[in-house]
């Protein structure tokens, strides 16, 4: 089993992509096999790990598989013996660091295509709250989501009415290669057209209605289904709702981030839900009921023991929050604390008193002496 992805790139788990980029950039120049001072053995050995975790690390969706379920979540990403070079589909990220090296050792992977071959858009995030009611009954939302479209004008050529030829710089490949010197000899690195800009294709004239990129930004209706017993920080993935491919590739996806906000009578403990109750000091000592209000709205007769001591959990089974993906619900933890009056009647004070000379005395025991 490999190391933890965050360890392996030395960031921490709240990184944001970009911080896990440039780890994985440094550390790349470093045991680079090609570059390493380490010995070859040593430095492929590092450069394939640090490439899984960067692999997994900075694709959304299975970053967050990989932070609900561990290494498990993401093994079906690969084959069954584990991580290799044709699993790596982010060489494209730093393709300017040491040129085609990535694209022979990767085997022709994604460094190896250019902008001109079908490639999927880009995901987005939308983050949502909802209240602990809506996490009980489930709830339906309606999302306006901006994200890019493939333009109808041109088919997402970018050229006038779809037209395009060939471009002549680079034959249509979208690419051009190009020789620097470095201290470590002469490399050749691959880099995008800067005529046709990596399509392959160019056009006379740009098309009015996306100005030549293709593309052009809308805005999309979303009916989302917040599922019951849904937890803080979940995801909730909408397929091709992201923005529009390159070139007939498909679109990305949107992923929803739910946040549940907190509640004025409840606290959630996973499925469990915590609530207070005060009570009176003879209905703790004798016994006796109160009623509470379930999230539900229902109300519920509570029984309270004789000799139920303050903080005393009372449990009500099955009046918490649903289960994911279950018809079980949770239960209700109902912690007791006693009404001690501000201000008391004169009865009441001379009862008080004879109480506190006599409570407890016909339950007295022995004690053993210390010494």
């Amino acid at each position: 089993m490999p190391r933890d992805y965050y360890e392996v790139l030395g960031v921490e788990k709240t990184a944001t992509p970009e911080e896990i980029k440039k780890a994985y950039r440094s550390l790349a120049k470093k045991y680079h096999p090609d570059v390493s001072t380490e010995p070859k053995e040593v430095a492929e050995a590092k450069f394939k790990e640090i490439s899984e975790a960067y692999e997994v690390l900075s694709d959304q969706e299975k970053r967050s598989l990989y932070d609900q379920y561990g290494f498990d979540g993401v093994k079906q990403q690969f084959g069954e013996g584990g991580f290799t070079w044709d699993n790596f589909t982010r060489a494209d990220d730093i393709s300017d660091i040491f040129g085609d090296i990535f694209g022979s050792m990767f085997g022709g992977g994604r460094s190896s295509r250019s902008r001109s071959s079908p490639q999927q858009g880009d995901s987005l995030r939308y983050d949502i709250e909802v209240t602990l009611k809506d996490v009980l009954e489930g709830k339906k939302v309606k999302l306006d989501i901006p994200h890019s479209v493939t333009c109808e004008s041109c088919k997402g050529t970018g050229g006038k009415d779809g037209k395009v030829t060939t471009c002549s710089k680079c034959g249509g490949s979208g690419q051009i290669q190009m020789v620097r010197r470095t201290p470590f000899g002469n490399m050749v690195s691959v880099t995008d057209c800067p005529e046709c800009r990596g399509k392959g294709k160019s056009s006379a004239e740009k098309c009015p209605r996306c100005h030549g990129s293709g593309r052009y930004t809308t805005e999309s209706h979303i009916d989302l289904s917040v599922p019951k017993g849904i937890e803080e920080g979940m995801r909730i993935r909408v397929p091709n709702a992201g923005n529009a491919g390159y070139n007939g590739g498909p679109a990305g996806d949107l992923f929803v981030v739910v946040h549940v906000k907190e509640d004025k009578n409840f606290e959630r403990d996973g499925a469990n839900i915590w609530s207070e109750i005060t009570t009176s000091y003879p209905r703790m000592v004798l016994g006796g009921e109160e009623t509470v209000t379930a999230i539900d709205g229902d109300k519920v007769v509570l029984t309270i023991p004789s000799g139920t001591q303050v903080g005393t959990v009372l449990r009500i089974p099955g009046k918490g929050l649903p289960r994911m993906n279950s018809t079980s619900r949770g239960d209700m933890m109902v912690r007791v604390f006693v009404n001690v009056p501000k201000k008391v009647t004169d009865e009441e004070k001379e009862l008080l008193q004879k109480l506190d000379a006599s409570a407890g005395k016909g339950a007295k025991k022995t004690r053993k002496k210390l010494f």
